[in-house]
C-alpha cells in the first residue's frame, strides 16, 4: 500500500512540480510494503535528520568528514550547507522542486552541496566525475536542469555540455565563486518544509540501451535505507569511521559513505581518488572500521595486504557486482574478516538483500533485509520452486519510480521490482546469483551498458558493425569486450585497437572503454538479423 495518500490534503512546497508531474502513473508503481512501521511524518526534510538534529543533539563538534586535507565537524557542515542553500535561493533563484546538477569527486564540498540543495527544497542530481559532455547533456535535458554546482577542476566538460543544453548557471567551487558567495551569507537557514514523499534525489543509471534512466527518490527513502540496512546489518556506533571506493554520485556510495555514517553520528573518510592502491593506506592511516567497496577491489587488496593494515576494520561490505566464493574464502583466510555480500540497485536506492554477520553462506547474496521481500519468478511472473533459476523480484519500503520513462513497465511488474538479475533461492531461503538477464556489464563495480559502447564505436569511420559483451575476469568480475567488423580498406591490427579504445574514452566515460577488442569477419545473428550476443559470451 502506498503511504499516506500522495498529494492529498498535504500542502506541496515544491513550487516547481516537474518531479511530481513526471512520476510514473500511480498504477505503474511497485507495491510499497512496511512503510507504516517507519511512521514518517508528512512533513519531512531529510537534511534535518542527518545534519541539523545531529547538531541539536550535541554532536556539533564531532568530526563527520575526514579528507586528506582537513577534518570537518557536523557544525561546520551544517553552517556551510546553510550558506550554500542561501546562495541557491538568493543568487540563483532556486525555488523548491528545481533540479541542481552536482559534479565533483568524493569531497567535503560535494557533501555540503548535496545538503545545501536538499535544505533549499531542491532536487540533487549527482553525476560521475568521469562523465563527458555528451553524457552530461543527456542528464541535463532529461531532468530539465538549469543550475549546476561544479568542482572547478571538472568544469570543462560541463561548460561544453552547457553550450547545447538548457543549463543556465554554473557555480564553481574549490577556491572559486561559490565559496566567495557563501562567505557573505547567514550561517542559519530555515529548511524548506518538504513532504516526506517529495523527491530530493534523481539518480541516473545507464539503461541497457545506453539511454540513462532517472530514478526518483523521496526524503523518506534516505532514512529508510539507514533503518532497513545500516542499523540492523552494520550496527554502527558514533566511534565508527566509514571508508570506501564508490563515488557519492552512485547511490551505493551516497549511502555507504555519507548517509549511513551521519545517521549514526559517526564519521566518514572521503577520498577523491579511492583506487585500490590508495584505499589500503587510507584505511590504515585513518583507522577506518567499516569498508564499502567491490569484489574487484577486495581481490586487488589481497595481494597488497601487510600485517596490521586492517587492524581497525570490523566490517567489510561488498556490492556492485557478484562476490565470488573464492574471493570471500581468500579474504577470510588472509584477514580473518568475513565480507558481507549484498545486492542493491539504483532503482531501490541501496542494498535490499544482504548477508549478515551472524548468518553468512559463502557464495550466497544472503536474504532480504528488514522490510523487504524477494522471490524468484519465471517469464510469466509466477514464483518458481527452490533451486530453479529465474528472475529476481523484490519489494519493500523503497522501489522503482523512473523519471518519465516507458521502461517503468519493464522494471515493475505485478507490484514487484524486477532487477534484471537471474537468481536461485535454496530451500532455506538464501539467494544465489547466476547471471544478469540484460545487456548490462558490471565491471569493477561500474554498470556499463554494452549498447552505449557499441554506439560510441559505430561512430568511428573504420567500424561497420560491432557487438559489446561482458566476459568473465578474475580481477574485475567482468571485462568489456568488443567484437568489431571493419569497413573495407581498414586493417585490424594493434594500432587500430588502441585507436578505437582511445576513441571510446574520448566519447564517453573512460571506464566504459572495451579493454578487450577482437576483429571478426561477421557477427552471429538470428534469421531476423538480431545479433546473438550470448554466442559471443560463450566464445
Amino acid at each position: 500500500m502506498y503511504y499516506k495518500n500522495f498529494g492529498e490534503n498535504v500542502t506541496n512546497p515544491q513550487l516547481d512540480t516537474f518531479a511530481k508531474d513526471n512520476l510514473p502513473p500511480f498504477e505503474q508503481w511497485p507495491e510499497f510494503i512496511n512503510l507504516a512501521a517507519l511512521d514518517y511524518p508528512e512533513k519531512l526534510n531529510c537534511a534535518k535528520t542527518f545534519l541539523d538534529d545531529a547538531v541539536a543533539e550535541g554532536s556539533g563538534e564531532r568530526v563527520v568528514i575526514i579528507t586528506p586535507e582537513e577534518e570537518y565537524t557536523y557544525a561546520r557542515l551544517q553552517k556551510d550547507s546553510n550558506q550554500i542553500a542561501h546562495v541557491l535561493v538568493d543568487d540563483c533563484g532556486l525555488i523548491p522542486g528545481n533540479r541542481v546538477l552536482l559534479r565533483a569527486p568524493n569531497s567535503y564540498m560535494m557533501a555540503a552541496c548535496w545538503f545545501g540543495v536538499v535544505k533549499a527544497g531542491g532536487i540533487a542530481v549527482s553525476t560521475m566525475p568521469l562523465f563527458r559532455a555528451k553524457e552530461l547533456r543527456v542528464i541535463i535535458e532529461k531532468a530539465q536542469i538549469k543550475i549546476a554546482l561544479c568542482d572547478a577542476r571538472l568544469k570543462d566538460e560541463l561548460i561544453s555540455a552547457q553550450a547545447e543544453s538548457m543549463l543556465e548557471q554554473i557555480l564553481l567551487f574549490g577556491g572559486s565563486e561559490l565559496e566567495k558567495k557563501m562567505s557573505a551569507k547567514p550561517e542559519i537557514f530555515e529548511n524548506c518544509p518538504t513532504n516526506s514523499d517529495d523527491t530530493c534525489l534523481i539518480a541516473f543509471t545507464s539503461g541497457t540501451t545506453g539511454n540513462p534512466k532517472g530514478t526518483m527518490h523521496f526524503h523518506r527513502d534516505m532514512l529508510t535505507i539507514c533503518s532497513a540496512y545500516s542499523e540492523p546489518i552494520l550496527a554502527p556506533t558514533t566511534e565508527d569511521r566509514f571508508i570506501g571506493s564508490p563515488p557519492l554520485a552512485f547511490t551505493f556510495g551516497l549511502g555507504g559513505q555519507l548517509l549511513f555514517p551521519m545517521y549514526a553520528r559517526a564519521a566518514t573518510i572521503l577520498l577523491e581518488q579511492a583506487t585500490p592502491d590508495l584505499l589500503l593506506p587510507a584505511i590504515k592511516k585513518y583507522q577506518a572500521s567499516i569498508v564499502f567497496t567491490s569484489p574487484t577491489v577486495y581481490r586487488f587488496l589481497l595481494s597488497e595486504l601487510k600485517e596490521g593494515d586492517l587492524s581497525s576494520v570490523r566490517t567489510c561490505v561488498s556490492a556492485g557486482e557478484t562476490l565470488p566464493k573464492p574471493t570471500w574464502d581468500s579474504w577470510k583466510e588472509k584477514t580473518g574478516l568475513e565480507i558481507l555480500d549484498g545486492i542493491g540497485s539504483t532503482e531501490l536506492l541501496h542494498i535490499f538483500m544482504s548477508a549478515r554477520a551472524d548468518d553468512i553462506r559463502p557464495g550466497s547474496t544472503g536474504k532480504p533485509i528488514s522490510g523487504y521481500e524477494a522471490k524468484v519468478v519465471d517469464e510469466d511472473g509466477h514464483e518458481v520452486p527452490p533451486g530453479t533459476t529465474g528472475k529476481l523480484a523484490v519489494r519493500g519500503p523503497t522501489g522503482c519510480r523512473y523519471l518519465a520513462d516507458e521502461r517503468q513497465n519493464k522494471y515493475v511488474q505485478n507490484g514487484w521490482n524486477l532487477t534484471g538479475d537471474a537468481y536461485q533461492m535454496d530451500e532455506d531461503g538464501y539467494f544465489w546469483f547466476k547471471a544478469r538477464t540484460d545487456d548490462m556489464i558490471i565491471s569493477s563495480g561500474y554498470n556499463i551498458a554494452g549498447p552505449e559502447v557499441e554506439t560510441a564505436l559505430m561512430t568511428h569511420e573504420s567500424v561497420v558493425e560491432c557487438a559489446v559483451v561482458g566476459i568473465p575476469d578474475l580481477r574485475r568480475g567482468s571485462l568489456v569486450k568488443a567484437f568489431v567488423v571493419l569497413r573495407q580498406g581498414f586493417s585490424g591490427n594493434a594500432i587500430l585497437v588502441k585507436e578505437l579504445q582511445d576513441f571510446v574514452k574520448n566519447s564517453i566515460a573512460p571506464y566504459k572503454y572495451p579493454r578487450a577488442l577482437e576483429f571478426v569477419d561477421s557477427l552471429p545473428k538470428t534469421e531476423t538479423g538480431k545479433i546473438q550476443r550470448f554466442k559471443l559470451r560463450q566464445d
